[in-house]
């Protein structure tokens, strides 16, 4: 009995071993990660910006299983916005919503990747669906836009062009991709897209009692400042009681179109006549990027 005893004695202090040495060899990655990250903290706090990105850099490599590896790479992000590495910065912010969908920091992720998106388009760099067009003679913004069926806004953009004044030499980032607008009623949002990338996502206002049609439309015409035409009448665009705001984008369904506010309070609701209402910097951010012809699809 005794013996039986000993032996089971034995067996709980092997298990317990066991259970002890997973414990502290599962737990040890991770206090080295939540080490390195405090300490990267404190080196950004004193300017040591590049020997914190490399502490970064090394949880993310060898402890993507970490507790701080969310957080890790959305600090390691936001250095990289910091210093114009916008396609690095969007890498990594991609790269944590997949390795850490639960993080309750994700809308604050999200958030960020579509502005480094756009950011991405407002600048000189070049990506996949864009090229470098030299300017020849005779050529001008317009001409140029319409050629690549894009907008005067967007190549001034890309490019950090003050004015309209091109040279022949001169070399442009043009954006030849092709962008589409998905419009969900049921979430009040709408989806901006090139090519099958969602790169950003707005919230807008659709109509009250289902009154914004569904469907496959394009932008027919395109207005700064729009008169808004109420019963028969033309609201200046000047004036307070024009509630189109500061952008007019009409859609291939006569008398609908996507259009600013001077009524933000009401962003995210189905209040309207049957328009897609945005805010203004919202909507003229757009405005620059999607040229008439653009796909504008509409769902419940």
């Amino acid at each position: 009995m005794k013996k039986v005893l000993i032996i089971g004695l034995i067996v709980i202090l092997v298990i317990a071993s066991i259970v002890w040495i997973v414990f502290i060899f599962r737990s040890r990655p991770r206090t080295q990660a939540q080490k390195l990250y405090s300490q990267s903290l404190k080196l950004i706090e004193a300017g040591h910006i590049e020997e914190a990105s490399l502490n970064l850099e090394k949880i993310i490599s060898e402890f993507s299983a970490s507790v701080v590896t969310d957080e890790a790479l959305l600090k390691l992000a936001k250095l990289k916005i910091r210093d114009g590495k916008l396609l690095e910065a969007k890498k990594l912010l991609r790269m944590n919503m997949t390795l850490c969908p639960s993080t309750d920091k994700l809308d604050e992720i999200q958030k960020i990747l579509w502005d480094v998106n756009v950011r991405i388009l407002f600048s000189p760099i070049k990506t996949q669906g864009t090229i470098i067009y030299e300017v020849k003679k005779g050529d001008t913004l317009y001409k140029i836009a319409k050629k690549f069926n894009t907008t005067v806004e967007l190549i001034k953009k890309s490019n950090n062009i003050k004015n309209s004044a091109i040279r022949p030499g001169d070399k442009l980032k043009v954006i030849t991709s092709k962008f589409s607008v998905v419009v969900d009623k049921s979430k009040n949002t709408l989806s901006l897209k090139e090519e099958e990338e969602i790169l950003k996502i707005y919230a807008v206002s659709t109509g009250a009692n289902n009154s914004t049609p569904v469907g496959t439309f394009k932008i027919t015409n395109k207005l700064i400042d729009p008169p808004w035409y109420k019963d028969g009448a033309v609201v200046a665009a000047e004036s307070p009681d024009n509630i189109l705001g500061s952008r007019w984008m009409g859609l291939s369904a006569k008398g609908y179109g996507i259009h600013g506010t001077t009524q933000p309070e009401s962003i995210g609701k189905q209040v309207t006549a049957g328009c897609v209402r945005m805010r203004n910097k919202d909507v003229e951010e757009l405005y620059s990027i999607l040229p008439v012809g653009v796909e504008v699809m509409i769902v419940d």
